[in-house]
């Protein structure tokens, strides 16, 4: 679930991208120009003046849904956290916290293991 939502929201962070470039580009074109705009699978043609805000109110809502997927995100992170302290799951090489360190055992009796001395 968390994948799915990491890259739904890297999906919109792009088309976001977009509509910043598009909205940027058409702000210097005069108004009254000819622009064609695809609504639903279909091309449409449109002037400037009216794609202008309809773009801007898209901009704004796909900027919303980008900050409740990465909040619905951080809740997926911190609920996998939870679930693995709960039921103690660690991941392939990862120290368990309870255990000292093996290593730091074998020094602490006073051996020279591992080091070379010409």
């Amino acid at each position: 679930e968390q994948r799915g939502l990491a890259s739904k929201a890297a999906e919109l962070e792009l088309e976001l991208n977009e509509h910043s470039l598009v909205i940027e580009t058409l702000r210097d074109v005069d108004p009254t120009r000819r622009c064609y705009r695809m609504v639903g699978g279909v091309l449409v043609e449109r002037t400037v003046k009216e794609v202008l805000p309809a773009l801007e109110g898209n901009r704004e809502q796909i900027s919303k849904i980008i900050e409740t997927l990465n909040q619905q995100l951080q809740a997926k992170g911190r609920e996998l956290n939870e679930f693995r302290e709960k039921h103690n799951i660690r991941l392939v090489g990862e120290d368990d916290p309870k255990q000292p360190p093996k290593e730091g055992a074998e020094g602490a009796k006073g051996g020279s293991a591992g080091v070379l001395v010409s």
